[in-house]
């Protein structure tokens, strides 16, 4: 049994997020977005990754931090969930991580209702939280997102 969880771990202001590094495809320099008519607000637009149109995940707007430029120093991760490929900007990317299972604090044990957050991890100098990508779009905002893309073309 695999005792331990290796995450992607990267920053936005000065917070510390992770996401599982199965799920991540690659970190790429930020590039411009187009913007996605009718899609939820959460997605900020759609990029072309080699002929596919992948949607960009607004993480400041979903944390409600403070919307900002992009920075040349910013990245983005491009990451797979169940069900397709999504991006989405942040500061910096600060590395992989394995950490083990049992030290991760379930969201259930924090608050009940932390929708988007799987855990927490409580390092000696802050903490890191884990973020489920297919838990990120509600089901109105998938369908908002569905839509969207059926009408940008095919990818």
């Amino acid at each position: 049994m695999d005792t331990s969880r290796k995450l992607l771990v990267f920053t936005l202001e000065a917070q510390r997020y992770a996401v599982a590094l199965s799920s991540v495809e690659k970190v790429i320099r930020c590039v411009e977005v187009s913007p996605l008519p009718k899609a939820p607000e959460i997605v900020s637009g759609i990029i072309n990754m080699q002929g596919t149109i992948v949607p960009v995940f607004n993480l400041r707007k979903r944390f409600r931090l403070p919307e900002r430029e992009i920075d040349i120093g910013d990245q983005m991760v491009v990451a797979k969930t169940s069900g397709r490929t999504v991006s989405f900007g942040v500061d910096a990317v600060e590395g992989v991580i394995e950490w083990p299972r049992g030290k991760i604090v379930p969201h259930e044990k924090i608050h009940p209702e932390m929708q988007y957050v799987e855990g927490v991890i409580k390092l000696a100098d802050g903490m890191v939280l884990i973020h489920g990508l297919d838990r990120f779009l509600s089901l109105d905002e998938k369908k908002k997102l569905d839509n969207a893309l059926e009408k940008a073309g095919p990818g």
